[in-house]
């Protein structure tokens, strides 16, 4: 069965503002995540890339940005072309402060909804849950290193 969502949760040692610079700058971005390099026009509406050798450009719009607390933006699911009906899921970051740092929740939602069989559509949530945990990880260890 195709999993509407993804969630992971991970605790960081690290203040939410330094969290969030890790995961919205170019210069971070490219070291936990895209790997090819990344443009971030930070604003609802704004438009982003992310690049990868072995996987292409992938764009996104971003939906949300409310700094230290929230960002989420829809990224398309095929290289090389603009998200939009059957082919986007919606990525969500939340931080939450807590006593030792701040708690990032992370969603991404949308599977059942892409072009594709439902094998291909597991396929696809399976990679990017792989992808992001691998991500996050790294995101985590940058933000600890931030100050």
């Amino acid at each position: 069965m195709v999993p509407h969502q993804i969630e992971l949760d991970i605790d960081i040692a690290a203040t939410p503002e330094n969290v969030w610079a890790a995961l919205t700058e170019t210069e971070h971005i490219r070291v936990w995540w895209a790997f090819g390099g990344a443009e971030v026009d930070l604003r609802p509406g704004g438009a982003m890339v992310f690049r990868w050798e072995e996987h292409g450009e992938y764009h996104s719009v971003i939906e949300t940005v409310e700094p230290a607390k929230r960002f989420t933006f829809r990224m398309s699911a095929t290289p090389g072309e603009q998200p939009g009906p059957r082919n986007e899921t919606l990525v969500d970051f939340t931080l939450s402060a807590t006593a030792n740092g701040t708690h990032l929740r992370f969603t991404e939602s949308g599977f059942p909804e892409l072009n594709g069989t439902d094998e291909e559509k597991q396929q696809h949530a399976e990679i990017s849950e792989q992808g992001w945990t691998g991500g996050l990880d790294t995101l985590k260890g940058i933000a600890e290193k931030l100050d």
